[in-house]
């Protein structure tokens, strides 16, 4: 992120209500996004404690339709979403045939031979490009719809009290990771029970001109519940806390899903080849050479991304996230550590500007909401 908009940034079509809200607007990913409106500790308290609503028409929306979608999907990404039920949704990776991660992604059924990878807005063109040429020759159909497509989220424990109240799909029905198509405010809408900050919630797919209807339809049914737009700002303190990795910071092109803890996503059990098989392979088969902790900062200061790890004196791995944990009231971090400094309760020390600071290693995710 940068502190100041860049000229050239690309605008969601909620950019002018953020300005009237009076938010702090930063360049992210190309895109003129709001970090916070009130103050990020309040952003993240509000969606903990009732609800918060997110603007996040700056993520990639592919469609994939045809019929060998999923057959084809199959063998671009590392996940079988020719497994799921129509109306189901699961989290995937599209990997290097090095096994590095390009990026992450949640997959959507939307029908038979109908589905939607939804992108991050760094790698949007990454994944269209690697998806182009993985499913060239086969029966489907690539269609982008990034920039007609906009997503408005609402997160947290009220969130199905003011949704339900807007739309005509059964929210008590609809399970995590479920989808639905529907109306909201009146307006044709995809509904997804997915999230990215720990908290149950929804996401909503409109096209791109009707955004400005449904954020004012959500934030006004969202206001007598204590609903509060949020910013990039707590979004990143709530997915942290969740133990939800970000790419750039705990994935990348030099890392594997296994290194991540995420290796359950690596169906070495479906059938046929995929990219990045035979080097996923031999990484589920070997010790990994670094694994993804949690970290507990039991001294003073907070561990920044990039900050060295050390046991004894011995550099042992890197931050890859961390934060003053508004939940937990303690810093926290992600980092990459030797497999023999990965056991919960190890104690380990960061360096915060040039001084060792003790820190304890801790199961992900630091933490979860009451069910």
């Amino acid at each position: 992120m940068t502190d100041v908009p860049v000229v050239g940034s690309r605008e969601t079509p909620l950019a002018q209500r953020h300005a009237a809200l009076g938010a702090r607007m930063i360049d992210f990913a190309g895109w003129l996004m709001p970090v916070q409106y009130a103050g990020i500790v309040e952003e993240h308290r509000a969606v903990r404690e009732r609800a918060g609503l997110f603007d996040l028409s700056h993520m990639g929306e592919l469609y994939v339709e045809g019929p060998e979608a999923g057959a084809a999907l199959a063998r671009a990404l590392v996940s079988d979403p020719q497994a799921l039920a129509v109306g189901r949704a699961q989290y995937s990776m599209v990997c290097a045939a090095d096994g590095g991660v390009l990026d992450d992604l949640i997959v959507y059924r939307l029908g038979a031979e109908r589905y939607l990878v939804v992108a991050n807005a760094s790698n949007t063109a990454v994944v269209s490009d690697a998806l182009a040429e993985r499913l060239a020759g086969m029966r489907v159909v690539l269609d982008d719809r990034s920039l007609d497509t906009a997503l408005v989220s609402v997160q947290g424990p009220a969130s199905v009290a003011i949704l339900s109240g807007l739309t005509d799909v059964d929210l008590t029905a609809l399970r995590y990771y479920g989808a639905q198509e529907g109306t909201v405010a009146g307006i044709p809408a995809l509904v997804a029970r997915t999230g990215y900050t720990g908290e149950d919630g929804f996401e909503v797919f409109v096209a791109w001109e009707s955004a400005g209807a449904i954020w004012d339809a959500m934030l006004g049914a969202g206001t007598p519940h204590g609903a509060v737009p949020v910013g990039l700002g707590a979004r990143d303190t709530l997915r942290l806390e969740a133990g939800m990795p970000l790419y750039g910071n705990e994935l990348d092109r030099t890392t594997d899903p296994f290194q991540a803890g995420l290796g359950r996503v690596v169906r070495l059990d479906k059938e046929g080849d995929f990219v990045g098989r035979a080097a996923l392979e031999k990484a589920a088969a070997e010790p990994p050479k670094r694994t993804l902790v949690g970290l507990v900062v039991r001294g003073r200061g907070i561990a920044r991304h990039g900050y060295p790890v050390l046991s004894g004196e011995t550099v042992t791995g890197t931050v890859t996230s961390g934060t003053a944990s508004p939940t937990l009231g303690v810093p926290i971090a992600m980092a990459y550590v030797a497999p023999r400094d990965a056991e919960p309760g190890t104690m380990l020390d960061v360096v915060v500007r040039e001084q060792r600071v003790a820190a304890e290693v801790v199961a992900l995710p630091f933490y979860r909401r009451r069910r």
